[in-house]
């Protein structure tokens, strides 16, 4: 069956590449933009970075930075709203993968009309949108190279996954510098998310010959950088090389998919509003132990790229050390179990746990998952990440 690979017209990488921004724009005769951002952005100053370098060029703009982490409809709306307003022409996208998730359904709908629910699924964007700019601060996500976007519906706790060609950005530009400041919290969350990334692209039902060099490179570089990252904060060749791993994660999973990890991750987001990539930490290990039987070389071969097995090990011992590596992981960069994250909710979260593995299933990832699931196996998947 003929797979597809999509990824920006442009991606821009190493340190100094926010200084092409204006470059891509003017070369696309480009005059007025909205720059969509979080406050974050705006109270460190990286946000008058971008809009300096705009003003001093002659490009017009408004900067929406109302975006919250887990992106709702109501922020869309509302930067959609600036947009019609400002009469822009572009959309720059500032942060991390909520900012660039926004602004990547704030680019569609002006030529896709709402509701917003209509781009839920695979392929349900009709149209091109405005060009898009993706800068991305956190190097996790992967967000400035996807088609991928995730908005909350709040009236109905669902997070939507929206995958469509039309959802990507125009031009991705990766700069490390920009995620130096990052503090140790954020670097562990934003890299097991990556991490996460590489490993579900490469198990996935959906994994081709052009995806599977991405994905190995991404986790190959994670296990070189992340920890280093997380202890020194300033360290440049870390930082530089977790950015990439996170581009390569993003490019990687957008075209082969992710998988069950994300599938039982968003409803967590959607209900507890718990960091994304911070509850895909404490699902991986248990969910790698439940997909291991689907795909024991290509778990066994993440184990070695890692570096976590022995010489000579065979591959089903290989496999079963990725999930215990996974677990010393997380203890080693501080990560919480769910337990511990929701202690003050576990009886709600043991109540809404078949509605949390319904939304999972129907979200479709974890049908590319190597063991495709029942809802009873999520739900204990669920308590026994807990």
């Amino acid at each position: 069956m003929p797979s597809h690979f999509n990824a920006p017209s442009s991606v821009i990488t190493g340190a100094g590449a926010l200084q092409e921004l204006v470059p891509e724009l003017l070369r696309r005769g480009l005059k007025r933009v909205l720059v969509v951002t979080d406050s974050y952005m705006v109270s460190s100053g990286l946000a008058s970075r971008v809009t300096g370098d705009l003003a001093a060029a002659g490009i017009g703009f408004e900067v929406f930075a109302d975006v919250q982490p887990d992106p709702t409809e109501a922020n869309v709306l509302a930067g959609s709203g600036l947009l019609q307003a400002s009469r822009a022409q572009a959309v720059i996208a500032l942060g991390g993968g909520s900012p660039i998730d926004c602004a990547k359904v704030i680019a569609v709908l002006p030529t896709n009309p709402g509701p917003i629910s209509r781009f839920m699924g695979r392929h349900q964007v009709p149209t091109a949108g405005l060009p898009l700019f993706a800068i991305p601060t956190t190097a996790g996500t992967g967000s400035e190279v996807t088609k991928v976007a995730v908005i909350t519906d709040t009236e109905r706790d669902v997070k939507m996954m929206m995958l469509d060609v039309h959802l990507m950005p125009t031009v991705a530009l990766v700069d490390f510098e920009l995620s130096l400041t990052m503090p140790p919290a954020l670097t562990a969350a934003v890299g097991i998310d990556t991490l996460t990334h590489g490993i579900e692209a490469y198990v996935s039902r959906l994994a081709t010959p052009l995806t599977d060099p991405l994905a190995l490179s991404c986790i190959r570089l994670c296990g070189e950088h992340l920890e280093t990252a997380w202890r020194e904060p300033g360290n440049r060749s870390a930082r530089a090389g977790m950015a990439i791993a996170a581009t390569q994660g993003g490019l990687a999973f957008s075209n082969s998919s992710v998988a069950l990890v994300h599938g039982m991750s968003r409803p967590i987001g959607a209900l507890f509003h718990v960091p994304h990539g911070i509850s895909n930490a404490m699902l991986l290990p248990s969910v790698t132990r439940f997909s291991v039987p689907g795909a024991v070389e290509r778990y066994a071969t993440v184990a070695r790229t890692l570096g976590w097995v022995r010489d000579g090990e065979d591959d089903r011992t290989a496999a079963t050390a990725l999930a215990d590596g996974l677990e010393a992981l997380n203890r080693r960069i501080h990560v919480p179990n769910l337990g511990t994250y929701l202690s003050n909710h576990q009886t709600r979260f043991r109540e809404v746990a078949p509605k949390m593995a319904r939304d999972a299933l129907a979200s479709g990832s974890p049908a590319n998952n190597p063991v495709v699931p029942t809802v009873e196996q999520i739900v204990e998947l669920y308590l026994r990440a807990w």
